[in-house]
């Protein structure tokens, strides 16, 4: 089902402000060199829950930002209804998500750069079945 143009436009602001907290929260908090990046916000039709999805740089400390982020959920959810509050009457229920699709991007560019080439040399491909 695709998303109305409120859902759209609440994702939008939501998405906008998001970005400015996380990245305070980041450079305040002693994570410096670490880029965070909020790639998408899809808000539910009821508008009840959004689900925020993060792009961190590096991502070997994506798994430990994301537990941080979602155990100071509710402290985000306040900063951004008290940015919203003109906007929204109720604020979303935040929802935390690590967006690995620039990860998926670089391994099928990787797979494409190499010099394997199975139809030249057959018996690659034994090597690429799954088990």
């Amino acid at each position: 089902m695709e998303e109305s143009q409120r859902q759209k436009k609440i994702g939008s602001v939501l998405q906008r402000d998001l970005v400015e907290i996380l990245q305070k929260a980041a450079s305040e908090g002693g994570m410096r060199g670490v880029l965070i990046s909020v790639s998408k916000v899809k808000v539910t039709v009821d508008l009840s829950v959004a689900k925020v999805y993060l792009s961190i740089f590096p991502n070997a400390k994506a798994k430990e930002l994301l537990v941080g982020i979602r155990s100071n959920a509710p402290l985000i959810k306040h900063e951004l209804a008290q940015r919203t509050r003109h906007q929204l009457r109720r604020m979303p229920q935040l929802e935390f998500f690590v967006d690995d699709s620039l990860e998926y991007i670089d391994g099928i560019e990787k797979s494409l750069k190499r010099t394997e080439n199975p139809i030249k040399d057959p018996d690659l491909l034994d090597n690429r079945k799954k088990s």
